[in-house]
């Protein structure tokens, strides 16, 4: 008579194997993606770190996004904006947003003039102005809006929205670049501070991979321990 309790278990480990390999194919996706953003990291502070350049020049590297560039804008100081909602440093106000398109390029950018706290009432006047204005910018790449974003109301955003900015402006259809003039081109307006935001990389990929991992092992050594008390005789 065959003794059932030294039988394989094959139904326990149909559900394991699987369960392993999705565990383990996670881990190994996972510490993927911590080589890709660990690259990506290096590539922008290697972009940020270098002097700028002429923006015709910048916009032909392979990948241009933290560069910064030199451009010149006709009549920035005095352009039609409009205000998106923001924080820096833990204060909410609006960033100024224009239009541009760079003497010497045919392609139109949102240019990012500055954040002004919300208790500065004070605005940059709007004229029409052809006057032409030397700015180091820094390209960023504009995120993906999320879909629980507010609608627009008037000219006050609550979301990047390259292609509705530029229509709100009365521009060309906008690159997906924006320009962070990192010199405020109204220096009369001295709350408004020019500067590109921080590099938000959220690398926590390495945490990830050894959550899986740790999965992985403490399942197999769950199951080890049952198979090998059912081979002993136990309950």
């Amino acid at each position: 008579m065959t003794d059932t309790r030294k039988t394989i278990p094959w139904l326990l480990i149909a559900l394991v194997v699987p369960a392993l390999a999705v565990l383990i194919a996670l881990g190994t996706w996972q510490m993927q993606r911590l080589n890709w953003k660990s690259d990506m990291i290096a590539r922008a502070e290697v972009a940020a770190s270098q002097p700028p350049g002429l923006m015709a020049q910048v916009l032909v590297e392979a990948d241009p996004e933290f560069r910064k560039a030199l451009v010149v804008c006709r009549g920035l100081t005095t352009a039609p904006f409009l205000e998106l909602r923001s924080i820096q440093d833990g204060q909410p106000g609006f960033r100024l947003i224009s239009a541009c398109t760079p003497e010497g390029l045919d392609q139109t950018f949102l240019v990012d003039r500055g954040f002004v706290p919300e208790s500065v009432v004070d605005r940059p006047r709007v004229v029409p102005s052809t006057l032409p204005l030397s700015l180091t910018v820094e390209l960023r790449r504009t995120p993906t809006q999320g879909g629980m974003t507010p609608a627009p109301e008037g000219r006050v955003f609550y979301g990047r929205d390259n292609a509705a900015m530029a229509q709100t402006l009365g521009a060309a259809e906008a690159s997906e670049f924006t320009l962070f003039a990192l010199v405020s081109p109204n220096p009369e307006i001295e709350a408004m501070v020019a500067s590109a935001p921080p590099a938000a990389f959220s690398n926590n990929h390495l945490g990830y991979a050894l959550t899986w991992f740790g999965l992985a092992l403490g399942l197999f050594g769950v199951a080890g321990a049952m198979v090998l008390r059912r081979f002993r005789g136990g309950a």
